[in-house]
């Protein structure tokens, strides 16, 4: 095996009666360790590993090829698959990153058989250092064998989400005072956050029907009565988790929906001051126009008595200097009742 096979086995240790009894420096020592204490459970942690190990693995635990392929590709679904003797799960682990106030999601493939667990990450998270050490403190837990550590990991990721939720929570708070704020760029990190809460449900609801599956087969084998009581409360958990997460999806349709009514309420806002003003402009210039044009009647007979050319009989008729005075009066008054009458002044 390559070194660069080596370097995927992030924890390689042999259990017995609940106590760490081995921690092989590679799998052909995890394997014989097996062969010499049947009784033994091995737990391998694996991250990213490549086909070759994997295959490895395989062919000891006689684990399911197509299993084997989707834990090498990665990108399923969350899902539980039975292959004869061993269960295969894939489960997505998420946490809530503050700095960026988004979530990242992780993926776990789990093979679970008799005697053995292994457990293959494509994420930094989740990080099943804790759930080891947990367990390790439970020594009477972990000597239920590899049942007791499925029903760790999924604990451990089950309460991961509520960190989540929280963080999601928080972000519809802030989000809800930008829709009434009226900042323009909350449309954009409503869907953005919808999408992750879409991730989140895709990610959590499945859990609910793995962990009846998982139940029901520990209800018709000889399980510990125990593990099915913790099995049920981390299935109590899942459903409150989902049902915030229906709750989130509702509230950000109804902010999308309110941002949205919003919007076209301070554009229609926004046209009407435009009219109002458009009006009060046109009011004025008509006001401007009319008394342009009764100032405009007596410059235009001004100007015209005002060239002096010899051949104009008024010039030198009695009444012509009275007669265009009232000139100018009679177009000026009747250019202003004209305009009065129509509003414009």
């Amino acid at each position: 095996m390559s070194a660069e096979s080596r370097s995927s086995v992030v924890a390689n240790v042999i259990y017995a009666n609940g106590k760490r009894a081995a921690a092989p420096t590679d799998l052909a020592a995890t394997f014989a360790e097996l062969e010499a204490h049947p009784d033994s459970m091995a737990w391998i942690g694996l991250y990213r590993p490549d086909a070759a190990e994997l295959a490895e693995l395989a062919e000891r635990f006689d684990l399911h090829e197509l299993a084997v392929e989707d834990a090498v590709l990665a990108h399923q679904r969350p899902k539980m698959e039975r292959y004869g003797e061993s269960v295969f799960l894939v489960l997505r682990a998420a946490r809530y990153l503050d700095a960026e106030e988004r979530v990242e999601f992780g993926e776990l493939h789990i093979f679970v058989g008799k005697g053995y667990v292994v457990t293959v990450r494509h994420a930094e998270k989740p990080d099943l250092s804790i759930v080891r050490t947990r367990l390790e403190d439970d020594p009477e837990l972990l000597a239920l064998g590899p049942e007791a550590v499925l029903y760790g990991i999924l604990d451990a990721l089950v309460d991961g989400y509520s960190p989540v939720v929280d963080g999601l929570e928080n972000d519809i708070d802030e989000i809800e005072s930008q829709v009434f704020d009226g900042d323009p760029a909350v449309s954009r990190r409503i869907y953005e956050l919808s999408r992750e809460v879409i991730d989140f449900q895709l990610a959590a609801k499945p859990l609910s029907g793995i962990l009846r599956s998982i139940t029901d087969a520990f209800d018709e084998s000889d399980i510990d009565p125990r593990l099915r009581a913790y099995l049920r409360d981390v299935d109590d958990h899942v459903v409150a988790v989902t049902e915030r997460i229906a709750e989130f999806r509702e509230v950000l349709r109804d902010m999308l929906t309110v941002n949205a009514t919003l919007v076209a309420q301070r554009q229609n806002d926004e046209m009407q001051r435009v009219g109002v003003a458009s009006n009060r402009q046109a009011e004025e210039a008509r006001k401007i126009s009319g008394w342009a044009a009764i100032l405009f009647a007596p410059s235009l007979i001004g100007s015209v008595y005002g060239m002096n050319f010899a051949n104009m009989p008024e010039l030198s008729w009695q009444f012509g200097y009275p007669f265009a005075l009232g000139l100018m009066v009679a177009a000026s008054g009747t250019l202003f009742v004209v305009f009065r009458k129509r509003g414009w002044i």
